[in-house]
């Protein structure tokens, strides 16, 4: 290197870096470790390049290697902890985060940093004060300020959540994340007219519906009489599920519906008033006037607590399907309950919302009940784990050939009840008008609202809550304590 000394080619590769010219970073630092194999520094940097083209293991070899020449860099404990964040190793990356710190105590990222993984791990207490620390070390961190109120919010504190997004948002103000979950609080209070437009930022940020091209204006809010409006993809199943009840609102302001959605979902759909056509997602749309993501309706349909429109059923399964497993039903003795323990693993609370199919025992051992899966893919797995432990009727292996929803859905109105975690079976047997029993956890999503055991979106549907978090043990204590009046009752009506 004749023309730079190690320093001044350390500078030049550090302004590449910075500027996003990673190949000519790349080669400076390569020409300085050329002379000096143990420059801390350009491993540190030759490293962060990796983990930015995503090659993880050779990031974590180099960084360590940076580790190896300078024990006491606590930056490359921090960039280490990012890295094994990026490939799910939470525990090691909290090790690495902590050492960070300790090499140095005023490092707010590493505070930042390691509040993510504590509160990812579901150490709420540590992870609001690692967030809590950044935030003394950087008051203006937007960032930790959004993530202190994500924590807060998970340990029930709803007030104190709201106060900190709003302070993220000040700070930041076109903070999407930010605006997006002090909407979501807002809209778990009750506050609709202050949570829907903050919720709309979802769709600048990580939340936002699956992006695509669509023909039309974004609807406003504006007349729909004689146009033509597409309804958007926008989020889960369970949410087209709860919220295609639109269709009919648009269409009673003169619309022609229009709903883009996942094939899977086309043949429950088929029967749901309003929707006058449908488009697969991954199709081509038809021209349309408007379009609208289907999460951004209610808003701009002005819903608050008094005027959801909430009458069900508006989803409708294949009557000869129903009649089908109603023979298949029959025989079975008892208050015929489909349960449900396992959302997508996919969904970023799962964790929080999913329960072991052995958890179910208590509603097993009530005298009168018989227990029905309606679990599919993931979950399935713990039916044969039960080795005998209760009863379990399991049709996996009936029918496959029938579409999964359309066949869930005819099960489900042939039994007494549904009892199920916060997942699409939930909302389908809600948009039924089916009885259904919703286990929630103590921080739940923002359309079950707080300290209620109804929904104002589901007339048939009843809620029971944890009462301490990670605790469905007495959550599904007090569920089987209600079962007895139910079989009661429908013993009284089959007489």
């Amino acid at each position: 290197m004749p023309q730079l000394t190690i320093q001044q080619a350390f500078e030049s590769a550090r302004q590449h870096h910075q500027a996003g010219r990673l190949n000519e970073a790349e080669q400076l630092y390569r020409q300085i470790l050329a002379q000096q194999p143990d420059h801390a520094e350009a491993l540190h940097r030759l490293g962060a390049i990796a983990q930015q083209r995503g090659q993880p293991d050779r990031a974590v070899d180099l960084i360590r290697r940076a580790i190896t020449a300078k024990p006491n860099y606590p930056q490359a404990y921090n960039k280490l902890g990012n890295v094994l964040m990026d490939q799910g190793q939470v525990d090691p990356a909290i090790t690495a985060y902590r050492q960070a710190i300790a090499l140095q105590s005023a490092y707010p990222e590493a505070q930042y940093n390691l509040g993510n993984c504590l509160r990812i791990k579901g150490h709420l207490d540590e992870a609001v004060a690692a967030y809590h620390q950044a935030i003394t070390l950087k008051p203006d961190f937007a960032q930790a300020h959004n993530n202190l109120g994500y924590a807060l919010q998970a340990q029930g504190q709803v007030d104190e959540a709201i106060a900190t997004y709003r302070r993220a948002v000040a700070l930041q103000p076109n903070y999407a994340e930010a605006h997006a979950n002090l909407g979501m609080a807002n809209l778990l209070v009750g506050n609709f007219p202050a949570g829907w437009p903050d919720y709309e930022w979802r769709q600048r940020g990580r939340r936002g519906p699956m992006r695509r091209e669509h023909p039309g204006k974004m609807w406003d809010g504006r007349s729909l009489a004689g146009k033509r409006i597409l309804l958007q993809r926008d989020q889960g199943l369970g949410d087209t599920f709860q919220f295609v009840r639109y269709a009919g609102e648009l269409k009673s302001r003169g619309a022609t519906v229009i709903l883009e959605c996942p094939p899977a979902l086309r043949p429950i759909l088929g029967r749901t008033p309003g929707i006058d056509a449908f488009v697969m997602f991954g199709e081509s749309p038809p021209a349309g006037d408007f379009y609208s993501p289907l999460l951004s309706v209610p808003g701009l349909c002005q819903t608050n607590l008094d005027n959801i429109p909430s009458q069900a059923p508006y989803i409708f399964t294949d009557p000869a399907l129903v009649a089908e497993w109603k023979q298949r039903l029959t025989p079975l003795a008892g208050l015929k309950i489909g349960i449900v323990w396992q959302g997508s693993p996919e969904h970023t609370e799962d964790r929080n919302r999913s329960i072991a199919l052995a958890a179910f025992a208590p509603l097993a051992a009530v005298p009168g009940v018989t227990l029905i899966t309606l679990q599919k893919g993931v979950g399935v797995e713990q039916i044969a784990m039960l080795n005998g432990q209760f009863a379990l009727v399991d049709f996996n292996g009936v029918a496959e050939e029938t579409d999964g929803f359309l066949r869930t859905a005819a099960i489900m109105a042939n039994l007494d009840l549904v009892i199920s975690v916060d997942t699409a079976v939930a909302h389908l047997a809600g948009a039924m008008g089916l009885p259904v029993w919703l286990l929630l956890p103590i921080a739940p999503d923002w359309r079950w609202l707080l300290n209620r055991e109804d929904s104002p979106w589901y007339p048939t549907l009843r809620i029971f809550r944890q009462t301490r978090r990670g605790d469905w043990h007495e959550v599904l204590a007090r569920m089987a304590q209600a079962l007895p009046p139910r079989i009661t009752a429908s013993r009284s009506t089959t007489r």
